[in-house]
């Protein structure tokens, strides 16, 4: 299956040191990058652990091969999807937009958003990417 991942799965996944087996994918609007690495700076100034342990981090994500899309029409379907949704900005936006496009399943741990896209597009438990 091939799954949309938001930052927080993605930061456990990081965390974890989790592996995805071969007939799964990962994919996130380009957006993620950017998010992971604003993430792991903050945790570092905040002294949850250091320069060294961030760079490791990154380099799980790297290893992870999600792939990191971010065109034209994932940008124009974002729009659409945030006004459908009544939402204020287009961030969560393109993970709907790219679960639409792209994937099979959206994962987050966020409950309340995966329970205000219900009916929109399917939804995952993180342990569904191990399966």
């Amino acid at each position: 299956m091939r799954f949309v991942i938001d930052l927080n799965v993605a930061l456990r996944l990081i965390e974890e040191r989790s592996a995805i087996p071969a007939q799964n994918s990962l994919v996130a609007p380009t957006l993620l990058r950017s998010q992971i690495l604003s993430d792991l700076f903050a945790s570092v100034n905040r002294g949850e652990f250091d320069r060294r342990e961030a760079d490791s981090r990154l380099n799980h994500m790297r290893a992870l091969n999600i792939r990191l899309l971010g065109d034209r029409v994932l940008q124009q379907v974002a729009w659409d999807t945030a006004i459908a949704l009544g939402w204020d900005d287009t961030l969560k936006a393109e993970y709907v937009a790219l679960t639409r496009l792209q994937a099979d399943a959206f994962v987050t741990l966020d409950a309340s958003l995966a329970r205000s896209l219900k009916g929109i597009i399917p939804i995952r438990s993180f342990d569904d990417l191990f399966s």
